[in-house]
């Protein structure tokens, strides 16, 4: 089965949300920990949720709001770059930041780990509700006729 999917054969079709629920269950004690210092908005009043679906992946913690995924990846990592290469691509082209974080460095330095993840947060871009309702992401100059280019 392609990643993130689980097969429901009394449904017929795939249910992420029950392999994610699987995967909230067996946890590892590196996101287990992380869990507890990142749940209940307290870094930076950030909501995350756990193992939640962003196309065909499931992400560890992943913050809606802000399009932040947090990763926290063990040994097997380590050999499947190529896939969290397209993953990370997968999901950037989604909007996503993806910050990766090693089991050891959540264990063994968690304080450094959420002074990192408040500092990614700190510095991402704000949403502008003000922008949205112009019509434009682009701002007030797009909404004036000005070309502008990236």
């Amino acid at each position: 089965m392609a990643s993130g999917g689980f097969r429901d054969d009394d449904k017929g079709y795939t249910r992420p949300t029950a392999r994610s629920r699987r995967l909230r269950r067996d946890a590892t004690e590196a996101e287990r920990r992380l869990w507890q210092a990142i749940r209940a908005r307290q870094v930076a009043g950030v909501r995350f949720n756990r193992q939640f679906p962003v196309g065909q992946y499931i992400c560890d913690f992943v913050s809606r709001e802000l399009r932040l995924v947090i990763e926290v990846d063990g040994g097997q990592h380590a050999i499947a770059g190529d896939y969290d290469a397209r993953r990370t691509a997968f999901l950037e082209t989604q909007g996503y930041i993806v910050i990766r974080f090693w089991n050891a460095e959540v264990m063994d330095n968690l304080e450094s780990v959420l002074a990192r993840i408040a500092e990614t947060i700190a510095n991402m871009p704000s949403p502008d509700p003000s922008r949205r309702r112009e019509g434009s992401l682009w701002g007030p100059a797009r909404s004036r006729g000005h070309d502008v280019r990236c």
